[in-house]
């Protein structure tokens, strides 16, 4: 019987050892580090709605690490060093990601070795140019071009043009003081892309600040993440 305790017994100390030894393992140290965009420009979207994947194969299970695009257009994430593979999955963000031969989500070869900072080029369906945000009379003013830029078999219609304000930094779609603080344009009502106003009136602030946020953001149909302008600091 005293033979049969120390048999069950040591099995069990040396998974409970490999446990800790498990547990004690580095956190990530490198800084992955970046933007996303087109020709060097970053490419704005709403908070915490447009992320990409990475996968490691080797650890066991295959599984991806999600990295956040921030509302700037980009993003950092912890890693271990290592060769990585880096997808955006269909429908992520209001851009085009490149396909392979077989018309699939291609994958861009990633390889950390201490911290990396880089720029993932994607094409979006249009770009936001010459946007103008003002403050006169109680209200911001907005004004942009758009420029298409996907015009082959995957152009895409414009849905919508919104102007958005909020009393803090995030600004978008969820991001807003809604109601009369919103000014949206159709793309039906939209004559020409150069040439695109849009007004909004400052709502009483509670505790009163003499400023708000605010950036311009467009639909497109069929997309579900909006590209917007860099968030502005607007005073009056």
């Amino acid at each position: 019987m005293k033979n049969r305790f120390y048999f069950i017994i040591g099995p069990i100390i040396a998974v409970l050892f490999s446990a800790c030894k498990k547990d004690n393992y580095d956190a990530p140290q490198a800084d992955f580090t970046g933007r996303i965009v087109y020709k060097g420009e970053p490419i704005g979207v709403q908070y915490g709605q447009v992320n990409f994947e990475l996968w490691q194969s080797g650890f066991g299970n295959y599984s991806a690490l999600n990295v956040n695009v921030n509302q700037e257009g980009s993003f950092s994430a912890k890693l271990f060093d290592g060769n990585y593979k880096l997808v955006f999955s269909v429908n992520q963000g209001p851009f085009l990601w490149k396909t392979n031969a077989a018309g699939k989500q291609d994958t861009l070869a990633v390889n950390i070795s201490g911290s990396k900072t880089m720029d993932i080029e994607v094409t979006p369906y249009y770009m936001i140019r010459g946007a103008t945000l003002t403050a006169a009379s109680g209200k911001v003013n907005g004004f942009c071009k758009l420029e298409k830029i996907i015009t082959d078999a995957n152009a895409k219609n414009v849905e919508s043009v919104s102007l958005y304000i909020n009393k803090t930094q995030f600004v978008d779609g969820g991001n807003n003081f809604g109601g009369a603080a919103v000014q949206t344009l159709s793309g039906a009502a939209i004559a020409d892309l150069n040439n695109l106003n849009l007004s909004v009136t400052i709502p009483a602030i509670t505790p009163a600040q003499n400023y708000v946020f605010a950036r311009i953001g467009v639909k497109i149909a069929g997309v579900d993440d909006m590209i917007f302008t860099p968030v502005a600091k607007i005073t009056y």
